[in-house]
């Protein structure tokens, strides 16, 4: 069956936020490396800035690929018990 078009706009602007979101990220990684690996390295709590860059950028763009697909109409299989 097909969505509802007001859930069709929701996702379509979670997928343009998340999208910009991913995209600003990754720019901001690709722009400022040397700032964030001086960062990085300095040891000690910084230490933890990897683990939690990996995760957002996990996040943020893991939402963006599930709400792309949601857009385009691919869906996962329901499955009737």
């Amino acid at each position: 069956m097909g969505e509802s078009g007001e859930h069709k706009k929701g996702s379509f602007m979670k997928f343009m936020v998340l999208g910009l979101l991913s995209c600003t990220l990754y720019a901001a990684l690709l722009l400022q490396q040397k700032a964030i690996t001086g960062f990085f390295a300095k040891g000690g709590f910084y230490a933890l800035l990897p683990v939690a860059a990996a995760f957002l950028f996990s996040i943020v763009h893991g939402g963006f690929t599930g709400e792309f697909w949601t857009v385009i109409g691919i869906e996962a299989k329901k499955v009737r018990r």
